[in-house]
């Protein structure tokens, strides 16, 4: 695991050093890198998948120490689709999934960037975790009879 964290690091700076970017603050390379990150997995997950079904367009490059399964590639592809649909209803709840999820931060650290209490991150992971959950679950499914 500590391999597969290191190639995500080393692809998002070679991505992140690409660009001209003015540095605002810490948060703000923090949120940055996360997004990145994200972005990192989810062009991954979504070459990979084009490819297999020979619609590849946009070959994205990705180290071979980044040994992520294809489960968990398809699982990214899908929650940045959820996840895109909740930034656009609760934009800060998005962010907190972006920054705990793909940026592996703390709630605490959340709440620094963020500039809110650790309490409202937390609630923010909560509701953003039921939204996504809802979203992502397989349609239709049966739970005594009823569809939930």
């Amino acid at each position: 695991m500590r391999r597969e964290r290191t190639a995500l690091i080393n692809e998002a700076y070679l991505r992140l050093v690409g660009e001209d970017i003015d540095w605002n603050s810490r948060a703000h390379f923090i949120g940055l890198a996360a997004h990145v990150m994200r972005r990192v997995l989810v062009d991954y997950a979504r070459a990979r998948n084009a490819e297999q079904w020979g619609k590849a367009r946009n070959r994205v490059e990705m180290h071979e120490e980044l040994a992520i399964s294809p489960q968990q590639l398809d699982e990214a592809a899908e929650l940045d689709e959820a996840l895109q649909k909740l930034e656009q209803e609760k934009p800060r709840q998005g962010r907190v999934v972006e920054l705990r999820y793909f940026g592996g931060l703390s709630v605490e650290q959340i709440a620094t960037l963020l500039e809110v209490t650790p309490r409202s991150v937390k609630r923010d992971w909560a509701l953003a975790r039921i939204y996504l959950y809802r979203e992502l679950r397989p349609q239709g499914l049966q739970i005594d009879g009823e569809e939930k």
